[in-house]
C-alpha cells in the first residue's frame, strides 16, 4: 500500500450518513449501541422481543432470570445470555435471523469486492455495526445486532417488511474479522503513522525533518564545548557546573514542592448502580506473554463491572503464536476479543494500542499490562472520578505498586520508587494541576479525549510520559486515582537495566519532540507546565546523566585538595555545588520513598533506601546507554520479561486477598447458569 493513510475516528454519537446516502432514505435505527449519554435500556416485564427467537430453546426460568438481569444492568437480555456464556453470539444471531426471516451473512473475504466503502470509512463500520454491500446495483446492509439493535430489529421488520430483502445479519466478531482482514494495511498504517500524519510536530516518527538534525546539533554542541574547554578550561568548567547545578537544584525543588503539595487522592464516591454504568473498554497489548495470560485473565475476570458492559481487547503480534495458542486454549468468549496487529511500522506497545483504539466501544478506555493485577473496583473508582469532574479531565491514573517486593534489593528499591512517585509526587503535581508523566498502565481515559489528541505515539518507547504531556498541551487534565494496581518488577540486573534503558530513551524522545517548538510549548502549557515538563522529563534524564560526572568531579577535587587549607572562592563554590546537589538529590529520593512507603504501610522495606547512591549509579549507567541507543536504534522496543516473580505481596497480604474474588457487579444469577449440554439439547 503506497503512501500513508489517514483514518478518521468513528463519528460522534454513532451517526452514519454514508449508510443513509447509499440507502437513499433515513437509516433505520438498528445501530450497535445507543449514544453514550442515553438513558439505561429499560423494558416492561414481558417486553423483551430480543428473546423471542430463543424462548423455545431455553427454560422459562432462564429467560426470566435473563430479563431480571437485563433490567438490573441496563442492557438488553440478549447481552446477558451471551455475556454469561449461555450461548455464543453466533448461535443467538443465527436464531434471531431465522426468527425475523433474514439471511445470515458469514462475511467471507470475497465480499470486500462488493463493499463500496474505502478502507478509511470501513473502520466506521465496526462502531456502527453496519456494513453496506452492493450486488447487481442493489444495496444490502449487513447488521451486527449488539444490544438495542436486536430489540429494534423487530419493530423495523414489522414496520418495513420490504427491507427483509436488503438486510442481513452477522456477528460483531465476524464483522471485526472482516474489517481487520480487508483494511488491515490501513489499520496498520494508521496505528503506526496516524499521529505523525495528522500532527507531525508531536510525533517521534523519523519522517520529521527536525529529528535527523538532532544528532547534527548534538555533534556541533559537543564540538563547541570541547573547543571552549581547551581554550578556557576553568571558566567553562565553572559555568557548566553552575548551569547544571541550577537545573539540578530546580529538579530537587520541584520534587519537594510535589511532596509538600501531596494530598491523599479523594476517596471513592458512592457506588453507582449497574444500570447507570457505561460500556468500558480494556486494552491489553501482549507479546510473548504465554506464561502470564492465565493470571491476566483471572484478574480481568475479577473486575467489578457488569460483564455485559465490558469490551476487552487483547492485542497480539502476528508472529506471537505461543501467546495466541495460550489464549485460544482458554476458549475465551465475550467480552474478550483477540486483535492481531499488522506487521507495519515499529513493533511497539503504543502501536498495538492504536490498533485497538478505533474499535473501542467504551465511553472510557483503560490500559493494562500482562503482569498487572488491578484492584477489582478500579473501573468503578475511575468512573466516579470522571463523574466528579467536567470533560476537561481526560485521564485518571491509578497508583502502581510492586507485587514481588521481596525478590531482591532491586525490587525493594522499585517498590520505594513507585511509592514515592505514585503515592506522593504525582498526587502533589495533580493537586497543583500540573502535567503528569503517566504510568505505562492502569491509566483510564475518556475515549473521546484520547482520540482527539491522536492516541499514542507508536514511535515513542515511553508512550505514557509523552501522552501525559500531550494531553496537557491540548488543555486536558490528568489526576491520580486512589486505587492500586500490582505489577511485577524485574529482579535481575540485566532485565532491570534493559527496562530502565528503554525508559530513559523514551523520556529523551519525549523531551526532544515537545521542545521542537519551545515557544508554542510555553504558550500551550503555560509557564508552570513548561517548567514542569523541563524538570520532570528533561530533569530526570539530566540528573541521571550528570550524576556520575558530579560524583567524579567531587572526588577529584577532594583528592587534589589534599592537606591544603587555602582555597579560592571558585573552588569553594564548586565544592558546594557538587556536594549540595548530590546530597540534595539523595535526600529527596529518600524522603519521597519514606513518605510513600509509610502511606503504603510497608516501612519494613525502608532499609533499602540506604542504597540510593548505588541505585543512582545504576540509573546513570542506564541513562548513558539510552543516549547511545537513541542515536543508533531509536525505535526498538526492549521488552520486559514477565512471569518470573518468586514472591507476591498480594498473596501474602490478607488485605489484598479479596482481589481474586469474583466481583459483585459481574455475578449472574444462579438460575441463569446452564451447562453447555443443556443449551445444545434445548
Amino acid at each position: 500500500m503506497s503512501g500513508r493513510t489517514e483514518i478518521r475516528p468513528p463519528p460522534a454519537r454513532g451517526e452514519h450518513i454514508w449508510a443513509e446516502s447509499l440507502l437513499g432514505r433515513p437509516l433505520p435505527d438498528f445501530r450497535v449501541r445507543a449514544a453514550p449519554d442515553s438513558p439505561p435500556i429499560a423494558a416492561a416485564a414481558d417486553d423483551f422481543p430480543e428473546l423471542d427467537c430463543v424462548r423455545r430453546r431455553l427454560p422459562p426460568a432462564t429467560i426470566a432470570a435473563a430479563q431480571r438481569r437485563a433490567d438490573a444492568v441496563g442492557v438488553t437480555a440478549d447481552r446477558v445470555l451471551v455475556a454469561s456464556g449461555l450461548m455464543t453470539e453466533e448461535t443467538y444471531v443465527r436464531a434471531l435471523a431465522q426468527s425475523l426471516g433474514l439471511a445470515f451473512e458469514p462475511l467471507a473475504a470475497p465480499q470486500r469486492a462488493i463493499c463500496p466503502l474505502s478502507d478509511e470509512r470501513l473502520i466506521e463500520a465496526s462502531a456502527a455495526g453496519l456494513l453496506p454491500l452492493v450486488e447487481s446495483d442493489a444495496l444490502t446492509l449487513v447488521v451486527a445486532p449488539r444490544g438495542i439493535a436486536a430489540r429494534r430489529l423487530h419493530a423495523i421488520m414489522e414496520g418495513a417488511p420490504e427491507l427483509r430483502r436488503r438486510i442481513r445479519l452477522t456477528t460483531s466478531e465476524r464483522l471485526a474479522r472482516f474489517i481487520h482482514g480487508a483494511a488491515g494495511d490501513a489499520l496498520g498504517e494508521h496505528a503506526a503513522f496516524g499521529l505523525a500524519n495528522v500532527r507531525p510536530a508531536l510525533s517521534a516518527a523519523p519522517r520529521r525533518l527536525g529529528w535527523p538534525l538532532f544528532p547534527l546539533f548534538a555533534v556541533i554542541a559537543v564540538s563547541a564545548g570541547v573547543a571552549a574547554t581547551i581554550a578556557a578550561p576553568n571558566v567553562v568548567l565553572t559555568v557548566v557546573s553552575i548551569a547544571l547545578s541550577i537545573v539540578f537544584v530546580a529538579w530537587i525543588g520541584l520534587r519537594l514542592i510535589g511532596l509538600l503539595a501531596a494530598v491523599a487522592p479523594l476517596p471513592p464516591l458512592p457506588r453507582q448502580p449497574d444500570a447507570s454504568l457505561p460500556v468500558y473498554t480494556v486494552i491489553v497489548a501482549l507479546y510473548r506473554e504465554a506464561a502470564a495470560v492465565e493470571q491476566l485473565i483471572a484478574s480481568l475476570d475479577s473486575l467489578d463491572w457488569p460483564r455485559e458492559k465490558l469490551d476487552i481487547k487483547l492485542v497480539l503480534e502476528a508472529d506471537d503464536h505461543a501467546t495466541r495458542a495460550a489464549l485460544e486454549a482458554m476458549r475465551l468468549s465475550q467480552p474478550y476479543e483477540l486483535v492481531i496487529a499488522p506487521a507495519i511500522g515499529p513493533r511497539t506497545k503504543p502501536k498495538a494500542l492504536n490498533i485497538a483504539l478505533p474499535f473501542a466501544r467504551g465511553l472510557f478506555v483503560t490500559v493494562f499490562d500482562a503482569e498487572d493485577r488491578p484492584e477489582p473496583d478500579q473501573l468503578r473508582r475511575a468512573f466516579a472520578a470522571f463523574l466528579a469532574h467536567d470533560e476537561r479531565l481526560a485521564c485518571v491514573q491509578a497508583q502502581l505498586t510492586i507485587d514481588n517486593t521481596r525478590d531482591g534489593w532491586l525490587t525493594r528499591m522499585f517498590t520505594a520508587e513507585y511509592a514515592g512517585l505514585f503515592d506522593v509526587l504525582l498526587p502533589g503535581l495533580a493537586h497543583l494541576r500540573l502535567p503528569l508523566p503517566l504510568g505505562g498502565s492502569s491509566n483510564h481515559f475518556r475515549t473521546s479525549a484520547l482520540r482527539a489528541v491522536g492516541g499514542w505515539d507508536a514511535h515513542n518507547v515511553t508512550e505514557d510520559a509523552d501522552l501525559g504531556m500531550r494531553l496537557a498541551r491540548f488543555g486536558f487534565l490528568s489526576t491520580i486515582l486512589a486505587s492500586t494496581t500490582y505489577e511485577e518488577a524485574p529482579a535481575r540486573f540485566p532485565a532491570w537495566l534493559k527496562q530502565r534503558r528503554r525508559w530513559f530513551q523514551g523520556w529523551m524522545q519525549t523531551w526532544i519532540v515537545h521542545m521542537r517548538a519551545p515557544i508554542r510549548l510555553l504558550r500551550e502549557l503555560g509557564p508552570a507546565g513548561f517548567v514542569t515538563l523541563q524538570l520532570v522529563v528533561g530533569g530526570t534524564v539530566l540528573a541521571a546523566l550528570v550524576h556520575p560526572v558530579f560524583l567524579v568531579a567531587l572526588a577529584v577535587k577532594i583528592a587534589m585538595a589534599g592537606p591544603r587549607t587555602g582555597q579560592t572562592i571558585a573552588e569553594m563554590v564548586l565544592y558546594a555545588l557538587y556536594g549540595g546537589t548530590l546530597v540534595g538529590g539523595y535526600a529527596t529520593s529518600v524522603v519521597l520513598g519514606l513518605v510513600g512507603l509509610a502511606r503504603r504501610r510497608t516501612l519494613s522495606t525502608a532499609w533499602v533506601l540506604a542504597l540510593v547512591p548505588v541505585h543512582w549509579l545504576l540509573l546513570s549507567l542506564a541513562a548513558w546507554q539510552a543516549l547511545w541507543k537513541l542515536v543508533r536504534d531509536p525505535y526498538r522496543w526492549d521488552k520486559t520479561e514477565h512471569g518470573l516473580a518468586r514472591t507476591s505481596r498480594r498473596a501474602a497480604d490478607p488485605r489484598a486477598a479479596g482481589m481474586a474474588k469474583p466481583a459483585q457487579g459481574r455475578s449472574v444469577s444462579g438460575d441463569i447458569r446452564l451447562s453447555s449440554d443443556k443449551i445444545k439439547a434445548a
